[in-house]
């Protein structure tokens, strides 16, 4: 029997301005179901981290939220998960999260979102993993932030091998196929 693959899902704890953030939260819960893999997310039961666990449980994927004691009331920790891990600090619930996944998804979030993104691009960057690391463009979202990574590389701050280190997908089915890819 092959292994339980689990999926890291950074994401809001906002639910941001356009709808489209919140169908793509669901609709990525509902496809890691549906494709047998755990979620592995920061716990919150606010924002995009709700909407994606509370699809992903509803459609019968196992769950474990990582959260840190200071933001149990702040995001609302979901208790009704799988398996919920309270850490000290959000460097600890970063490592958790990581640790326990076997591939990573950036949804639209806030400086968290970047924070954890850019913690799992630079551990690639300098050999700690070769995890794959996704984000979902959901209407452009990240558009500005590719355009950046752009900029950094032609400053002469990184060089080209920094866009390999992630790749952006359009949608959930892109993202779904990627993953299959990466997971198989």
């Amino acid at each position: 029997m092959a292994a339980l693959r689990s999926v890291c899902v950074f994401c809001g704890s906002r639910p941001g301005v356009r709808p489209a953030y919140v169908h793509a939260a669901r609709e990525t819960g509902t496809m890691l179901a549906a494709e047998g893999w755990r979620l592995v997310y920061g716990a919150g039961d606010v924002g995009l981290m709700g909407e994606t666990a509370r699809a992903a449980m509803a459609a019968g994927a196992k769950t474990m939220g990582v959260i840190p004691t200071h933001l149990m009331g702040r995001e609302v920790g979901k208790r009704d998960l799988t398996q919920l891990v309270i850490t000290e600090d959000m460097h600890e619930r970063k490592k958790v999260m990581f640790m326990n996944s076997d591939a990573i998804v950036v949804l639209p979030g806030g400086a968290g979102s970047l924070d954890e993104f850019f913690e799992v691009v630079t551990w690639a960057q300098i050999g700690l993993h070769r995890k794959p690391i996704f984000l979902l463009n959901t209407e452009g979202y990240w558009t500005p932030l590719n355009a950046l990574i752009d900029h950094v590389i032609a400053e002469g701050f990184a060089a080209d091998s920094l866009k390999i280190q992630f790749s952006t997908v359009a949608d959930v089915p892109a993202l779904t196929e990627a993953l299959r890819a990466a997971l198989s």
